[in-house]
């Protein structure tokens, strides 16, 4: 009996270092991420046309040291700086939780259409010349009514999730021509203002926008949260799931709901940026392991660090000067799209075989 006793502790114990193991490799992971943002952040404050001297810039940026710093940091860096932020925990963590929610790597905001929904929606509202803090409403309403076309399209019989992505595609090319189509046919005075819904910037964001988003997408994030353990019964299958006295069905459209809102919302400060919601949530994962909550608020780090991180080199280390941030993770994403989709080719047909 006692041979009996000495088996089993090891095990029990082994089995709870493997639980200890991904939290704590999430929270260095977290830690490390934290320090990159605070070292761009820095960056980020102390460069532009006047440059700073670092620690004044982060005076500066907490309304420390002289007046003329901290209106060049206050004023015109820290919205910009703070936009990237916001819209890349947005793009980041809307990514995860669709790519979790269907179980497909090529699940994401800018390839099923989400981000050029919002776009329009944005532009549209743009257009007919109401106030900045109705873009992120806006933005929303646009990003719903992707989610509508890709329903639409996509249903037949149950929804295919390659079948999904194909369409999704289509109604972001869609929706992209007609913001094209809007902005062209802008006043020269709109135009500008307007250009940054065809590539993406967070060019001479205000912290009228950033605040509006900001707020709304800390509530988005709230509920996010609070859905994750229903996102975990999902987990284990739709059978599986049933059996525990999840309503599957209302489980999943809450989800795809909060995605579809965390994107729409990024997207009304940057426009349709690429990249970020495709490839942060798979680099979360190589670094950190299976997705828990923890994995999912290190998704919305890790997004604020690289679009962070990719503004910093469309500003100071293209050879071109005035480049949106949207080139940047575009230039990214197009080889990292392709190589998913090979992979994903590739697994099919296998599967066939």
């Amino acid at each position: 009996m006692s041979d009996v006793v000495v088996k089993k502790k090891p095990s029990s114990g082994a089995a709870a270092a493997g639980r200890r193991k991904p939290p704590r490799r999430t929270g260095l992971v977290a830690v490390a991420g934290a320090v990159v943002l605070c070292a761009l952040i820095t960056v980020s404050v102390a460069n532009g046309e006047m440059p700073l001297p670092p620690l004044d810039a982060v005076k500066g940026l907490f309304g420390l040291g002289d007046s003329a710093t901290v209106l060049v940091v206050q004023e015109f860096r820290a919205p910009r700086m703070v936009a990237a932020i916001v819209a890349g925990v947005g793009l980041a963590m809307g990514g995860a939780l669709l790519q979790r929610l269907f179980r497909n790597p090529l699940a994401s905001p800018d390839v099923m259409g989400v981000t050029g929904g919002a776009s329009f929606g944005a532009v549209a509202m743009l257009a007919a010349g109401a106030s900045q803090a109705l873009i992120p409403l806006a933005a929303l309403g646009g990003g719903l009514l992707a989610a509508v076309l890709l329903g639409v399209f996509a249903w037949r019989a149950g929804v295919s999730v390659t079948r999904l992505v194909l369409v999704g595609l289509a109604v972001q090319a869609g929706l992209s021509a007609a913001v094209t189509f809007m902005v062209v046919r802008f006043p020269t005075e709109l135009a500008g203002s307007a250009l940054q819904w065809t590539t993406g910037s967070v060019y001479g964001r205000t912290w009228t926008e950033v605040g509006a988003a900001g707020g709304a997408l800390a509530v988005a994030l709230v509920v996010a949260f609070t859905l994750h353990r229903r996102l975990a019964v999902l987990d284990l299958g739709e059978d599986s799931a049933g059996a525990l006295g999840l309503n599957t069905h209302v489980a999943r459209l809450q989800v795809l709901v909060v995605a579809i809102v965390l994107a729409s919302l990024a997207a009304a400060l940057t426009g349709p940026v690429a990249f970020v919601a495709l490839a942060v949530p798979h680099l979360v994962r190589f670094l950190a392991g299976p997705p828990t909550a923890g994995t999912l608020a290190l998704s919305g780090l890790a997004g604020a660090v690289l679009l962070l991180a990719s503004d910093l080199v469309a500003q100071y280390l293209l050879p071109v000067s005035g480049l949106p941030v949207g080139v940047v993770t575009a230039t990214l994403g197009a080889p990292w799209l392709l190589m998913l989709m090979i992979r994903q080719s590739s697994s099919v047909n296998r599967s066939v075989r």
